[in-house]
Parts: C-alpha cells; structure tokens; sequence
C-alpha cells in the first residue's frame, strides 16, 4: 500500500509539472503560427484523443498496464522535445499526436490498475481518497509549473522550459515503471476463477476483439455498471467549462494583473475537492452537485467578489468525478476494467465537445457569465436525475420488505 501510494502521487505530480503547458501557445505565436494554425492543431490533439481513447483502453486489458504508464509520458516528452528544438507547424502538428497518444494510454490504465492493486491488497475502499489525492497533486503541480515558467523562460528561453518539461516526463516514465503489477493475465476476473461462456469466449479469441465484447459485456449484464459509465461521461465532460474560466474572470472588468490572483483561487478549489475525495458517499452526490450548480452560476454573475463560490463549485466538481468514477470502478470486473474506464472517457469526450460547441454557438449571443449560468444546468439536471432515481430505489426497497399477509 506505501509503495503504491507513494508511485501513484509522484507519477500523478510528474504528469501535471510540465512548464511548457502555460507558455506552449506563445511558443506557437512566436514561430509564425496564425490563430487559425494553432486552431487546427487543436483539432488534432481532439481527433488523435477520440481515435485512441477505447483502443487504449483495451491494450491496458490486453498488455501490461505498467508498460503502457512508462510509455505514456515518453510518448508526451517526445512530442515536447519536437515543440522545443524543431518548431514548425509539422513539428507542432506532431508533438500534438505524440501528446494525445501518451494521454490516452494514461486514461483509463492508471485508474485500472490502482484499483485492482487496493482491490487485492483488501483496500478497495482506499481508491476515492487515493486517486482524490492524485488529482489534487496534480493540480498542485499545475500551479508549480505555472509559477516557475516565467522565470525559466526568462533565464534560458522556450529550450530552458522544453528541456524541463522534457526531464519531467522520463523522471515520470521511471515512476511509472516501479509501479506494482501483480495481475498475472489479461481479461482475468479479480477471483481468478472467470464466469462461464465469456471465459470460453476470450480464451478462444484473445485479442481486441474479445476485449471489446468483455467490455460491453459488463455494460449489458450490469445496470449499475452502465449507469456508472454515463454519469462518469456526464459530470466529467461537463467539467470542460473550466477551461473558460479565465475568460469569465477578464471579463468581470478586472485589471489584467489580477485575473492570475482570481484564477489561482478557483485552482486551489479544485485542489481542495480532489483533496476531500474519499470523503462522505456516493449518496451526496446529488445534493453536492445541485449545490455546487447554484453556486457555479451565482460566481459567474457575482462579479470579482463572487469568486470564491466559483471555488466551491468546482472543488465539489472535481469531488463528484471522483466518487463517480469510484462508482464505476466498483461496478467492473478486472476483465475489461481499464475498457470500460475508456467507455466512460470516450463518453466524457463527446460531451466536452458538445459543451465546446454550445459554448462557441451561445457566444454570438450571451457573455461569459450568462454562459456560465447556463453550463450549470447540466449539473442540476444530473442532480435531479439522481435525486428521482434514490427514490425510487428506496420506495423499491420499502416494497419489497413489506410482509404481505394471504387473505383469510
């Protein structure tokens, strides 16, 4: 348990401690690109995202997930060290597919394989607080990377921050590679022992294939399992406003030099909510999320003041997508579990993309805070949902323990 937590928050940390990530659209401006270039590449690193979400997803069941967590941040650094000593267009066009190539087989692998270690260590309850704690490192490593960019760049140039960035990535690669893996084979249940036909199936077809079947498999035996894959799709794809943030800050008629100030303490928000993940259940997830839906839309219209309800708000976000995805890893098998995670991803993705657009359409007509106002409705219609579906799991549960007498 030591071990593996002490891997899962340096390779967390390593990740997110990446210098070139505030700078790296400067780097593109300064070699010439156009606004519609930068786009483009955008659109890229989104397209290589989609294509590699699932197939990564099923190589994690199929290989060895250590292998791909040390090939994953190579993969990253690759693509960085192209960006930092090659900068072109194709260079850049590149370093976006080796980027989003390394964080698809991140998603779903890392997830799956600290579940089935704390699954056979007797600490499956462990794995919110844990991957809670992971992601507010990560965030923290954000911040630190934020902070130290300007004054690298200031001493050594776009090389100084690109070496760094490079550095960071193999330090995460040999993280990676000390990780614990006691899985002895693909598509195995966590009791070793399987379930019948779909044991028959995979043995007679080992490959991509079976790994996808055994996936929708789990999705089409277990109900609560594909409930779990659509709310993690749902509150993490939704989790895509943050990213204008910043533009919802500049616009609340603040000077240029105190929109950082504002930003920081949405950050810290989030830090906090990954930092709280473990903590209460998965019952408070519908109150929470109408909770933090109020005060996402009273942040957006309470100007520079309100701020800290923005904080709140997303802290409780980053919270719920936790406890979601603790949900989903509850409901899988280990047989297709890093599959289904990239089910769930994949669904998250579609959902961004949607939000993207609504948000891009929305604008023509709308300012950030009334957009903001309406990016909340999302959450509060999940906390509906939710609320309707715990009420009628309950009146299920008092129907059925009623004692019903025969008529006399």
């Amino acid at each position: 348990m030591a071990r593996l937590t002490r891997r899962l928050y340096a390779y967390a940390f390593l990740e997110d401690l990446i210098l070139l990530y505030p700078v790296y659209a400067l780097l593109f401006a300064r070699t010439g690109l156009s606004a519609a270039e930068i786009s483009s590449l955008f659109i890229i690193w989104s397209c290589v995202t989609f294509a590699l979400e699932v197939p990564s997803g099923m190589w994690a069941d199929l290989f060895s997930r250590r292998r791909l967590l040390v090939l994953a941040p190579l993969l990253s650094g690759a693509g960085f060290a192209l960006w930092t000593w090659l900068p072109s267009y194709a260079a850049f066009a590149a370093g976006f597919v080796l980027w989003g190539a390394g964080s698809s087989l991140r998603s779903g692998t890392l997830q799956a394989l600290l579940y089935e270690e704390l699954a056979r260590a007797d600490a499956a309850g462990s794995y919110a607080r844990l991957y809670g704690r992971s992601q507010a490192l990560g965030t923290t490593a954000m911040m630190a990377a934020t902070a130290l960019a300007g004054p690298v760049l200031g001493a050594g140039g776009y090389p100084a921050v690109g070496f760094a960035s490079v550095a960071v990535c193999l330090l995460g690669a040999l993280v990676g590679r000390s990780f614990p893996e006691s899985r002895s084979g693909a598509l195995s249940s966590p009791d070793g022992h399987g379930d019948g036909d779909r044991d028959a199936d995979v043995a007679a077809d080992p490959g991509f294939r079976a790994v996808l079947r055994a996936g929708l498999a789990e999705l089409r035996a277990s109900r609560a399992a594909l409930r779990a894959v659509l709310l993690v799709s749902a509150v993490t794809g939704a989790l895509m406003i943050d990213e204008y943030v910043p533009l919802l800050v500049q616009s609340m008629d603040v000077s240029d030099a105190a929109v950082p100030p504002l930003i920081l303490i949405v950050t810290a928000g989030v830090a906090v909510g990954g930092w709280c993940a473990g903590r209460g259940t998965h019952r408070l997830l519908a109150p929470a999320l109408a909770v933090a839906a109020l005060a996402l839309a009273a942040g957006a219209v309470g100007g520079p003041a309100a701020t800290p309800l923005l904080a709140l708000a997303f802290g409780i976000f980053q919270w719920a997508m936790v406890t979601c995805d603790a949900l989903l890893q509850d409901r899988v098998t280990d047989r297709a579990r890093a599959t289904v995670s990239s089910l769930a991803g994949f669904g998250a993705e579609v959902f961004s993309v949607l939000l993207v657009a609504a948000y891009g359409l929305g604008s023509a007509w709308w300012d950030h805070s009334t957009l903001f106002v309406l990016a909340a409705l999302p959450y509060l219609l999940i906390a509906l949902v939710l609320l309707r579906y715990g009420r009628r799991k309950r009146a299920a549960r008092a129907a059925d323990g009623r004692v019903r007498f025969p008529r006399v």
